[in-house]
């Protein structure tokens, strides 16, 4: 990632619903959720929602996939690790002590560690 690519990212995060769109999807893991659940569960208009998944979108933030007629959103966790190197890739001066958040990596739900 370089100066512009982060930016872009953290500029999609900087409005409050995106960032908790971002987080929900974040949390739910790596399933996702169908678009209606995440609109729910903000209590936003269906096109609010678009308008700020498409801004997500366009950040690599979150990716789609149709199921039938169910719209299924993902966070996408590459990106989000990414963005998390690129903010801690020069961490405290290179001090080997210094240990920045490791990077997520989600299980698929059903799997053991």
């Amino acid at each position: 990632m370089n100066g512009q690519s982060a930016v872009l990212v953290l500029n999609a995060l900087s409005h409050e619903t995106r960032l908790a769109a971002f987080r929900h999807l974040v949390q739910v893991g790596p399933g996702g959720l169908p678009v209606g659940e995440l609109r729910e569960l903000l209590d936003l208009p269906a096109a609010t929602l678009t308008a700020h998944l498409n801004v997500l979108r366009a950040a690599s933030l979150v990716h789609d996939q149709r199921e039938g007629r169910v719209i299924r959103v993902r966070a996408n966790y590459l990106q989000m690790n990414t963005l998390i190197a690129y903010l801690t890739e020069n961490c405290c001066a290179g001090v080997a002590s210094c240990d920045p958040v490791a990077l997520c990596a989600p299980r698929k739900s059903g799997t053991t560690p």
